[in-house]
């Protein structure tokens, strides 16, 4: 076993195949394919979240959320190689992506699910038999992190609503009174499980962040034009700007 050999590096050196002759191309392209191989690993890393959440080892499954905020920091500063690319760079070049979009990336799609995203349309972008629309149609009818969050809670002693601990989980979490005075406890009781939830809302907060900054990164770009394969570029991603993942953790602190 050779370094080349066990990192595959002559299949990944090879997936870069520009369709112009701009030097630019191949930087969009090479950062593209880094942030599936990071969406890979967070896929990877909030698998093991869970299970250690559903399991109650809250060190381990902080552990693991620590390690998913560093990627999260780590795809957010990504943005800084990908704004050095300008207007008119990526005009000579953005035609030979044809209908390719950034909206098609199923495995964000299947972060969305398993951050709790209920939104089956999105399933409509895929072919039926497709390993893609697979992947996201399970994510959706499995627990939400969310969900394995409240089971680890329940499992360390407090009290869970029972409209909460038995939710139809292929339904979006909708944030609660009864929640929100249950973490309200928890932050009282200042012990681990606070400090999961402030995890939780690193990983939140991570996420906007991303969000955000992948906004203006589009909007710099392109300015308003619609996005490839027809979507509607910056207008859409601005909707979906400030809406927290997990919306208990973010109203309880007027409580607390």
């Amino acid at each position: 076993m050779r370094y080349r050999s066990y990192l595959a590096l002559d299949e990944i050196l090879a997936a870069q195949r520009p369709r112009s002759d701009e030097h630019d191309e191949l930087l969009f392209i090479v950062i593209h394919q880094v942030y599936e191989l990071w969406f890979k690993q967070l896929l990877h890393e909030f698998a093991r979240a869970q299970r250690k959440l559903q399991d109650g080892n809250g060190p381990q499954a902080m552990h693991t959320m620590r390690r998913i905020r560093a990627i999260l920091k780590t795809i957010v500063s990504q943005l800084d190689v990908l704004e050095t690319l300008t207007p008119v760079q990526y005009s000579g070049f953005r035609g030979r992506l044809e209908a390719a979009s950034g909206f098609e990336s199923g495995q964000f799609r299947e972060l969305e699910a398993v951050l709790g995203r209920r939104d089956r349309s999105v399933l409509e972008h895929y072919a039926p038999d497709s390993d893609e629309r697979a992947r996201i149609a399970a994510a959706m009818s499995r627990p939400s992190v969310f969900d394995s969050f409240l089971a680890y809670l329940s499992r360390s002693g407090f009290d869970v609503p029972p409209g909460a601990r038995r939710r139809d989980v292929t339904a979006a979490l909708a944030p609660t009174a009864e929640v929100q005075a249950l973490l309200a406890e928890v932050y009282a009781a200042d012990g681990e499980a606070a400090q999961v939830c402030e995890c939780l809302v690193d990983i939140d907060e991570g996420l906007q962040e991303w969000r955000y900054r992948h906004v203006k990164m589009v909007e710099r770009t392109i300015g308003d034009k619609a996005g490839t394969g027809g979507s509607s570029g910056a207008s859409y991603l601005r909707q979906t700007l400030f809406r927290p993942a997990f919306p208990d953790l973010w109203a309880v602190r007027s409580r607390l």
